[in-house]
């Protein structure tokens, strides 16, 4: 009986540490490592108040994906990072979270100065960065997801419909309407400006007057006054979002309304409209490809998990929307490769399209930009737009319009952007060289 015994006890331990082992590897089974992204937006500084939004739509989009498993059972972290509003300082945050925080792809960035800063990083390291952002086009880099929309999706056929639907009305269609372009001394108005004005020139457009707002100047005086002299039939605006208030409150102190002479903006948002700085902008338009009053299912879906997360005061606007679609994006091309690994994902991201919010939007294998709709909404007084036109169908995005060369569009922007500020009037005349631009086109 005691031999028995004794030869009792290893077995009653080699059985526990069996079960044990079973345990353990349960447990290491089921808890695979997550999976990195990098969200590069300023959560402090001057466009801290426009980028938070953007990086709500990012979490909500990993949450998302979390609740429904993840990827293949990995855990997606969000490691955010602040750009402090300063395009050195993210370029910089953008080398940390490669380097050492080791994600497998970047979202972020909200000026054009942030985004070739972090355009360095990304071609460097042979890494990715998704920007949600519309911007002035001119670039296509290998790097570089463009979620937002180049001018040809959004600028180009919204001016065409300004000139049929805006202005003075003793004009016959838009034949010899004057256009005032009222702009922020940046690259996005200055490039814009050139596109707009190639559309004014094949229509018979006049362009009244021409001025940018230097860097951080909130005094519109000027502005105001010039436009008060010249009398246009309507107001094409890139002013930087933050400098609108100041803007709209001198034109309706001025005598100058949505009735008198219309402003056509490429640059507010609802988060503009929500601000602590009323704009009296009532009456006036805007050009988005997304707007949260789209009354599809999808959007009003969207919309309710954006409010059931951050509460029913919190905005929705096309930059967030479009950060929200590039995270979709990335999650199913990473769902398809099996992993986030960087290398798979680089191979598949280009065959991605979703039915987002705003639309069908599918990624261009050539461009690796976003096909997108353009739409243009009326101001409300809630602060939201009814919408009163869209392109009905995704546009193809053209970074350099074909009208002319890429060796041509270099040399134009390499003059144009070495030029000073200027305050300008004068009637434009003469086409633009190559083809005529098209909507759209």
């Amino acid at each position: 009986m005691k031999g028995n015994h004794k030869l009792g006890i290893p077995l009653i331990l080699l059985i526990v540490l069996v079960i044990m082992a079973a345990v353990v590897w349960q447990y290491l089974a089921g808890s695979k490592p997550s999976i990195r992204i990098g969200v590069l937006h300023s959560l402090s500084g001057v466009l801290a108040a426009s980028e938070k939004p953007l990086i709500d739509a990012i979490q909500l989009a990993v949450e998302e994906a979390n609740a429904a498993g993840g990827i293949h059972g990995h855990e997606i972290e969000a490691v955010v990072a602040d750009c402090r509003s300063d395009a050195g300082h993210c370029a910089r945050e953008a080398e940390r979270l490669i380097l050492e925080e080791r994600v497998e792809a970047l979202f972020g960035c909200w000026t054009s100065t942030c985004r070739n800063a972090v355009k360095s990083v990304v071609e460097r390291h042979d890494h990715l960065l998704f920007y949600a952002l519309r911007y002035e086009g001119m670039e296509q880099s290998p790097n570089i997801i463009y979620g937002g929309a180049v001018p040809n999706q959004l600028v180009m056929p919204a001016v065409y419909w300004a000139l049929e639907n805006l202005g003075n009305r003793k004009h016959a269609r838009h034949s010899g309407k004057r256009v005032y372009l009222a702009g922020s001394e940046n690259v996005f108005s200055r490039v814009v400006n050139i596109l707009i004005k190639d559309v004014l020139a094949v229509n018979g457009g006049i362009v009244a007057g021409e001025y940018y707002l230097p860097l951080g100047s909130q005094n519109m005086e000027s502005l105001v006054e010039d436009i008060v002299d010249q009398q246009p039939d309507l107001i094409l605006s890139t002013i930087a979002g933050a400098y609108n208030a100041g803007f709209f409150q001198t034109l309706n102190r001025r005598g100058i309304t949505a009735e008198s002479t219309p402003v056509l903006s490429f640059s507010v948002t609802e988060v503009v409209l929500s601000g602590q700085d009323k704009i009296p902008m009532t009456g006036h338009f805007a050009v988005r490809n997304y707007f949260q009053t789209i009354p599809s299912p999808e959007n009003q879906a969207f919309v309710k998990r954006f409010h059931d997360r951050y509460g029913e005061q919190a905005v929705v606007d096309s930059p967030a929307e479009a950060s929200y679609v590039n995270v979709r994006m990335w999650i199913q091309a990473a769902a398809e490769a099996g992993s986030g690994n960087l290398a798979k994902v680089q191979r598949l991201i280009l065959r991605q399209s979703l039915p987002a919010p705003e639309g069908i939007v599918a990624l261009d294998p050539v461009t690796r930009h976003a096909w997108k709709v353009a739409r243009v909404g009326k101001v409300r007084e809630d602060g939201q737009f009814d919408i009163v036109w869209d392109s009905t169908r995704p546009l193809e995005p053209s970074p350099f319009p074909s009208y002319r060369s890429r060796e041509e569009w270099n040399v134009l922007l390499e003059k144009v952007l070495n030029t000073p500020p200027i305050l300008q009037t004068t009637q434009f005349k003469g086409k633009p060289a190559g083809a005529s631009p098209k909507p759209g086109g």
